[in-house]
């Protein structure tokens, strides 16, 4: 069904607590802040038709702190450009408030060539969209970061992780080089991650089950160590302080996830 921007405006602001509202930039060290992510499905909220299939920004709140919150508008599908021609970087640049953060993660679906209404090429067009994201979070005084996106499983024959999204990682280090945004280098964590795992064990954090085989989204388990990927390097770059994250090594038990009903999901 084909929305207007106004139908995707109004449905998210029902689904997005705001976080506070009126309050100036000389008060925004002291209330609650908020970290908006941007992204696709692989960090997008997952409801219950769907489990236990999850988003590692589902977990991402179990690593942070009180006083700090996660608006996940990432959403299925959605490339740097799909996302903001259909208005959802409108909606959160109309909650955002000084001192909130935006985490930007796209280029599995940037990369569909076929597909025009998200396809950008990596060094020109992907480049200027992240830019919008980077410049409309800095004009309403928050803090824009950039995430490269996070691995497929895959691997060669001889049981190495490869990676699987081309040049839009180092088009997205170079970028944020330039524009000296604070940069989350998830690609090449979670590669050096499934690396580790190895062939079968990386099959326990994705979304495998008794009828599909599913390599590019994740599990309960495979949310949770992608999150804490996502906490970790938010520390490494002091993006947030040693207060605001906590449980870094301990272990989260995966029935901290859950999926709402379907019938309580935004209109995306």
């Amino acid at each position: 069904m084909s929305l207007t921007r106004r139908q995707v405006s109004l449905a998210a602001v029902a689904a997005v607590p705001l976080a506070l509202t009126g309050i100036g930039t000389a008060q925004a060290a002291q209330r609650p802040r908020t970290l908006y992510i941007a992204g696709d499905s692989t960090a997008a909220q997952k409801y219950a038709d769907a489990a236990p299939e999850t988003g590692w920004g589902m977990a991402l709140p179990f690593f942070l702190n009180k006083g700090l919150s996660v608006a996940n508008h990432a959403v299925n599908g959605r490339s740097s450009k799909s996302f903001i021609d259909e208005g959802r970087l409108e909606v959160i640049l109309g909650l955002i408030k000084p001192g909130d953060f935006l985490l930007i993660q796209f280029a599995h679906n940037d990369e569909k060539s076929d597909d025009p209404t998200r396809y950008t090429e990596p060094w020109t067009t992907y480049q200027q969209y992240l830019r919008q994201y980077i410049e409309g979070a800095r004009s309403h005084g928050a803090r824009p970061v950039l995430a490269t996106p996070v691995e497929r499983r895959r691997f060669d024959a001889d049981g190495n992780a490869v990676p699987t999204h081309g040049e839009y990682p180092a088009a997205m280090r170079a970028l944020a080089g330039r524009e000296r945004v604070a940069l989350l280098d998830i690609e090449a964590l979670s590669l050096a991650l499934w690396q580790r795992l190895g062939v079968e064990e990386t099959k326990v954090y994705f979304n495998w089950t008794a009828t599909e085989q599913d390599n590019t989204h994740f599990n309960p388990p495979g949310a949770i160590a992608v999150a804490r990927l996502v906490a970790q390097e938010l520390l490494r770059t002091r993006v947030l302080a040693p207060r605001d994250v906590i449980r870094l090594h301990d272990e989260i038990p995966t029935s901290w996830i859950t999926w709402p009903e379907a019938s309580s999901a935004p209109v995306a």
